[in-house]
């Protein structure tokens, strides 16, 4: 309601009145006036019937009224914060009316508060007809009747009034209390989502749809709305601005006065003086946006908020996840969750060690035990070199299947507790970065790892990008990634080595790396399994690896022992410690002596435990004899023994198997099934010559591959140059040929396939080294000069024997040599005709100057058609060998 002393009364046409606020500068009259009696500008401007329910609000979003019948708006009757939860419950006009008009109400109801307000007081005579709630605006309109002697205006005035004196407070704001107001406008009943704001725009509107609105000055506002609260701005729209329909900003310092304005005023018109048009308030809440707010400052330069964006994310993981994932890597190393370390586990494992599980799991490690007796010189080296504080890397070099993992971790490495075994192996063979993320994280225990978000954060990093034009960097490369990992790794690695140290120790006033160089045998060991597998595909992770191991030997963090396959090892362990030795051990193949003891302690165990078993069911039946009695008599002899016939087979087999310790074990469990040794080692030498034709002899040729330079199938080698070492190895009396003989032969030296102009930077070297790599052959040197070429494994040789008796695989190669022989020769004497078509011309004028290089190419000519057509003569008689077969 407008204040007394700014309303005043003035007669103008019969049948008419108006109502003048008047202000310093200009004065405002209300429209409209009919019949001497005011009407209020929402009860003609409903769209529905006056004799429609009570009800039609809810169509129109209009709330109609009769003759002396006006409507309050209550104010302060539900917490704002919960109309969310409060609108699922159906707040009905209805059911509002019929609590209201009972004599007792819950102390937390809202209409409890609207009937202390209107009820308790004879000094309003009015009758309420109907409440309508607004849960989103805390409060309710209340549609009321008042008698003919009185007006809606003094109606509002009395209960504003005895509100002030008598303050009703809400029991969820007991700070606040509940107000009313005369509700001058047209309301709009509207459900859309719009929180209410402390600040309403006021929109001016014409009252008649052929008129244009007058846009009110700041005066005329802060006198119409100062009455429902503390104005703290007024902002009125910019004199420049195109913006239809003209507004203004009216701020409140509350957001309960902007809602008692709101509702209040919304629809209301008026006219200032000297406007011959009049004008409605359309009102609505806005967010407030301040001025040079620090936020929307860094929000709004991108080149500042991005890297700011990513500081933060880098300090919150740095703080929050580094030490947690540090906790699992030194979790991993000491073993922590493993079963096997916890105490039931080694006491029921110590009662039940003579369960025939355990057993049996003893005689399978019984010839690994055997073979380690003939190393014993070699693990006390290693373990030697781990009480030493010399930073250099441990290398155990040798092919596969040479036990170099079983003799370091359960000989050299059996007592230690600190281990940390990463096999390279599968973080290599990982699909995509994040699966070598995943994989490389699991394997040094690293979690939690999200290996998913770098591609997210690469969507992000392009997004950002390609709409500001500035790297947001919220991506890592998988480089950055790894090293990520490894840095905390190490961090967790030296907290490992510290675990032990004691304020009592003697030495307990050195610093960390002091007390680290000092104890050496306090220093974790890292084991790195696989080291240069497929190194070709993966150089990056090696090297990071390399690098990494590298800095914790030089800082007396660890050991470090690389387990590896490959010969080319030294090259990148050379480029991180370059100016250290490396502690080499070469593991080879076991001499033939070593090797059948190795068998047979294999078959002597099974056997003894077999016999034991015997020996313990008789033991059962005969419990009168005593222990002592049944172990000296003949019938219970205390050493098995093996059958002759089987140990005098033994020589000859393993001459032809091998010394390799994978073969022999393969030959030791099919003696333990009941082959003969002849028969089995017939059997994997089979196996084995079906594998070699499988992988280097019968795989297809990809065209694709050849174009890229990468030979057949992606390889660096053809089937040629495979099947001639093949042949050449089988048909040497000392196993072996010279490795300069291969480089200068045709199939190495000219061949067509893997040429320089076909794959650059290819050599015959590079095959070779492919050929190693693969195991097919293996590459001895002398001095660090590559001197004879032998097959990959001991088997191989007897398997290459098999395939070079073969005849119809025979005459099948063969056919692929002399052909691709065939056409280096054809090649040769195309380039001679051509050098020979182009000295035709110099010919005719200096014969005297050619004649020595005509000479010499028609010899060549001569040499090479000879020899072409001897191999054409070999084709057709391979040819003809091949179609017999």
């Amino acid at each position: 309601m407008i204040p007394a002393h700014m309303l005043s009364r003035q007669a103008t046409r019969p049948g008419h009145r108006v109502l003048r606020f008047t202000t310093h500068h200009s004065t405002c009259l209300l429209l409209p006036v009919s019949h001497g009696r005011i009407t209020r500008a929402w009860s003609t401007t409903t769209t529905t019937d006056s004799t429609a329910s009570t009800g039609s609000h809810k169509a129109s979003g209009h709330i109609e009224t009769a003759p002396h019948e006006s409507l309050l708006f209550f104010n302060n009757l539900f917490p704002l914060k919960l109309s969310s939860v409060l609108i699922w419950r159906p707040w009905t006009s209805e059911d509002l009316l019929q609590r209201f008009e009972k004599k007792s109400l819950h102390f937390i109801d809202p209409i409890r508060l609207v009937k202390r307000a209107i009820d308790t007081h004879d000094q309003v005579p009015i009758r309420v007809t109907e409440i309508i709630p607004r849960l989103k605006d805390g409060g309710a309109f209340v549609k009321f009747t008042y008698p003919e002697d009185m007006s809606a205006a003094q109606v509002e005035s009395k209960l504003s009034k005895l509100l002030h004196n008598n303050p009703i407070k809400p029991w969820f704001n007991p700070f606040g209390r509940v107000q009313t107001g005369l509700v001058e406008g047209v309301p709009w009943l509207e459900d859309l989502y719009r929180l209410p704001r402390s600040r309403i725009r006021v929109e001016f509107v014409p009252a008649k749809h052929d008129e244009s609105p007058a846009e009110l000055s700041q005066e005329t506002l802060y006198s119409i709305f100062r009455k429902y609260g503390k104005i703290s701005e007024i902002t009125s729209q910019p004199t420049d601005s195109k913006v239809l329909p003209r507004f203004a900003y009216v701020d409140f310092v509350l957001v309960r006065d902007a809602i008692m304005a709101r509702n209040c005023m919304h629809g209301f018109v008026l006219r200032e003086q000297g406007s011959k048009n009049a004008t409605r308030l359309r009102l609505s809440y806005e967010q407030r946006v301040k001025a040079h707010h620090i936020w929307a400052w860094f929000t709004s330069h991108p080149r500042i908020m991005i890297p700011l964006v990513a500081a933060l994310i880098a300090a919150f993981t740095v703080a929050v996840f580094d030490p947690i994932r540090e906790f699992f890597v030194k979790a991993h190393v000491q073993k922590y969750f493993e079963f096997t370390n916890s105490r039931l586990y080694k006491w029921f494992k110590s009662q039940t060690s003579d369960i025939l599980a355990f057993r049996r799991r003893k005689t399978e490690d019984a010839g690994l035990n055997a073979l380690f007796t003939h190393r014993k010189d070699l693990i006390d080296s290693i373990q030697t070199g781990l009480l030493e504080s010399v930073d250099t890397f441990t290398v155990v070099h040798g092919p596969r299947g040479s036990g170099k993992k079983d003799l370091i971790l359960d000989q050299v490495l059996k007592e230690r507790s600190d281990v940390l075994l990463i096999d390279c192996k599968p973080v290599v063979e990982a699909r995509g970065e994040a699966g070598t993320i995943r994989r490389l994280a699991f394997e040094v225990g690293y979690r939690p790892v999200f290996s998913w978000s770098n591609n997210i954060s690469s969507l992000v990093d392009l997004a950002v990008q390609s709409t500001t034009g500035v790297k947001a960097n919220f991506s890592e490369n998988l480089e950055s990634q790894v090293v990520k990992i490894l840095q905390t790794t190490a961090s967790a690695l030296k907290q490992v080595g510290l675990s032990e140290r004691k304020k009592e120790d003697k030495d307990a006033d050195l610093s960390e790396d002091a007390y680290l160089e000092a104890h050496p045998e306090r220093r974790p060991v890292i084991v790195i399994d696989h080291f240069l597998h497929k190194s070709e595909d993966k150089g990056v992770i090696y090297d990071r690896i390399a690098d990494w191991a590298a800095a914790l030997v030089q800082s007396n963090i660890a050991h470090v022992i690389f387990l590896t396959d490959d010969a080319s090892y030294s090259k990148p362990l050379q480029r991180s410690l370059p100016d250290r030795v490396f502690r080499s051990v070469t593991l080879g193949d076991l001499s033939p002596d070593v090797a059948k003891k190795f068998v047979i302690s294999q078959l002597q165990t099974d056997t003894q435990f077999a016999h034991d078993g015997q020996q313990q069911d008789q033991d059962d039946t005969e419990p009168d004899r005593s222990l002592k009695e049944k172990k000296g008599s003949k019938d219970h002899p205390t050493d098995p023994e093996l059958d002759p016939h089987l140990l005098s087979e033994l020589d000859t087999c393993i001459a032809a198997l091998g010394g390799r310790l994978t073969d022999l074990q393969v030959l030791a469990r099919r003696l333990k099934i009941g082959q003969s040794p002849q028969k089995a080692v017939q059997e994997i030498i089979d196996s084995t010559a079906s594998d070699i034709l499988r992988m280097f002899l019968l795989s297809n040729k990809t065209s694709s591959a050849e174009k890229s330079g990468e030979g057949q199938g992606g390889r660096k080698y053809t089937t040629e140059q495979a099947w001639y070492l093949i042949s050449a190895l089988a048909s040497s009396p000392h196993s072996s040929i010279p490795y300069n003989s291969v480089l200068l032969s045709p199939t190495f030296a000219s061949s067509l396939s893997m040429s320089s102009s076909a794959a650059p930077g290819w050599s015959p070297e590079t095959a070779l080294e492919a050929l190693a790599n693969a195991e097919l052959i293996t590459i001895k040197s002398h001095n660090g000069m590559p001197t004879e070429i032998k097959a990959g494994k001991p088997v191989y040789q007897a398997a290459f024997q098999k395939l070079a008796s073969d005849a119809q695989i025979k005459a099948r190669m063969d056919l692929l040599v002399l052909t691709e022989l065939a056409k280096i020769e054809t090649k040769n004497l195309e380039k001679v005709e051509q050098e020979l078509v182009m000295l035709q011309g110099l010919m005719a004028r200096r014969p005297g100057d050619v004649s020595e290089r005509v000479e010499y190419l028609l010899e060549k000519m001569k040499g090479g058609q000879k020899k072409l057509g001897v191999l054409e003569e070999e084709i057709g008689r391979v040819k003809g060998a091949l179609v017999k077969c």
